[in-house]
């Protein structure tokens, strides 16, 4: 018995029985000590995972762009350079223990470019130096009026000032060049008088300030301009130019989409295509950057082709030109997604003319880019491509005049072609629903060509404000516009094809 005894002093096993004779063994139930050490177990690897995401996020944004880690190792080799103000004990006597206002000025003042660098330093610099001067100038006059009046001189200066501050940030002009240098303003006039109430040494204190703040900015500024620059003016460049290739492509996919939607196409394609389409959108939502980048800009010095008065504000008029035909490609964009579907005889009837607008438009959109990217004045291949496009629009409205033909083609005598396409009906062979779709999409093609003509005249007016150079190498640019377009006639040809199937 006294085995069989130490058997049931161990962990009891049960069985229960149910009313039916089935049975259900029950496990013991687990101790609160490994409760405890599972669920600190779950805590660490779901952290070790997080970490991980964590970490290839990070790897995936280093590796897309590596100038946002050479930003990184710039703002720190900046920092690392002033805290020798704190390291050295000459320069700490230097600047009267104030080396902390040169920290603060790198760090609040240290930009991705070279002109948001600028801006930020000469604006702090000139905030400080005028707010410290007025309030020197405050204090002076505050403790010449007498003890009991010396506070109220000093709170009038600050309503006043600040006041009057804050209300030149309201103003466009002044809040896109000096905003921050008002900002700057009115936090250092504030700082000083107030002090100057309390501090007897005030001329020093805000000489301090200044000399840390020049310090702090120069330093940022060589850093900026000697590693590896990233330049405003080239990065407003180079986004006009990415904007005029995904505009030619939107539109170039929207109207073959439409024109080819015999469902034949692979996924992959499908995918490429919904690319395509969707670049327009970068157009529309890049007006915040265009302005920013032409703002800091016009702060930069001379640099590679761009010079100091280089026109920075005619490239927001190309933007702007750039988003008026990116509106339409939206609208395009809707007419492919309509309910409406339009009948296959109208759709062959324009297929042709709308394909050839879309193409040639899409080509002059791309000869302008080639343009700004090379910096060269444009030649005759963009005139030639403007006047095909010209024609192929004029080809377009032709084949909409010859519509009512096709809605009662046996009213029209000697017209063979349209009667065989629509079997000489006497009644009309498409209704009005199936009519508009199509004749929408016409339409604004037709006005996009229009605008496209008004993107020429702003790209000539670059070239004229910034001097471009001439283009030498016409054979070459020949040979690329020749391919463009006998890629365009091929593309074209394909969808015709696949219009005539359906």
């Amino acid at each position: 018995m006294a085995p069989r005894k130490e058997v049931f002093e161990g962990v009891e096993w049960r069985i229960r029985v149910a009313a039916d004779g089935s049975s259900e063994a029950l496990v013991p139930a687990t101790g609160l000590a490994r409760k405890a050490w599972l669920g600190l177990k779950g805590l660490i690897s779901g952290f070790a995972l997080k970490v991980r995401m964590f970490v290839k996020k990070a790897w995936d944004v280093g590796t897309n762009d590596p100038r946002k880690v050479i930003h990184c190792i710039k703002v720190g080799l900046a920092l690392a350079i002033v805290s020798l103000f704190y390291f050295m004990r000459p320069l700490y006597d230097g600047v009267g223990g104030n080396a902390m206002w040169a920290v603060m000025t790198v760090v609040v003042v240290f930009e991705p470019t070279v002109g948001a660098t600028l801006y930020k330093c000469f604006n702090r610099v000139l905030g400080t130096f005028l707010a410290g001067f007025l309030a020197v100038g405050v204090h002076w006059v505050a403790s010449q009026s007498g003890e009991r009046v010396e506070p109220f001189v000093v709170g009038a200066s600050v309503f006043l000032l600040a006041s009057a501050a804050t209300f030149s940030r309201l103003i466009p002009s002044v809040k896109s060049r000096f905003d921050y240098g008002a900002l700057i303003f009115i936090l250092t006039f504030s700082f000083v008088a107030v002090s100057g109430y309390r501090v007897d040494k005030l001329f020093e204190l805000a000489h301090h300030r200044i000399s840390t703040i020049i310090i702090g900015s120069s330093l940022c500024i060589l850093v900026i301009m000697l590693v590896c620059p990233i330049w405003s003016g080239q990065e407003l460049h180079s986004l006009i130019v990415r904007n005029m290739d995904k505009l030619a492509d939107s539109l170039d996919g929207c109207v073959t989409q439409y024109f080819n939607q015999s469902g034949e196409g692979t996924n992959s394609k499908e995918e490429a295509t919904d690319n395509k389409l969707q670049g327009y959108k970068c157009v529309l939502s890049s007006k915040a950057s265009e302005e920013s980048m032409a703002n800091f800009g016009r702060w930069e010095p001379s640099h590679g082709q761009f010079n100091f008065r280089h026109p920075w504000k005619q490239y927001l008029k190309i933007g702007a030109s750039m988003r008026s035909c990116a509106y339409c490609i939206e609208a395009l964009n809707s007419c492919i997604k309509s309910e409406n579907q339009a009948a296959k005889l109208i759709k062959q009837h324009l297929g042709s003319g709308c394909l050839k607008v879309s193409s040639s438009s899409s080509n002059v959109i791309r000869e302008l880019a080639e343009t700004v990217k090379t910096m060269k004045k444009k030649s005759s291949t963009t005139d030639l491509l403007a006047e095909e496009m010209k024609s192929a629009v004029q080809g377009l409205q032709n084949d909409l005049k010859t519509i009512p033909h096709l809605l009662n083609p046996s009213a029209i005598p000697g017209n063979k072609t349209l009667e065989t396409a629509c079997s000489e009906a006497t009644t009309p062979t498409v209704t009005l629903m199936e009519l508009v779709p199509v004749v929408t999409l016409a339409s604004i093609l037709t006005e996009i060509s229009g605008r496209i003509e008004a993107l020429v005249d702003a790209v000539e007016e670059l070239a004229k404000l910034a001097d471009f150079g001439i283009n030498d190498d016409k054979s070459k640019h020949s040979k690329m516009t020749d391919k463009t377009v006998s890629d365009a006639k091929q593309q074209t040809e394909g969808t015709m094809k696949a219009l005539q199937r359906v």
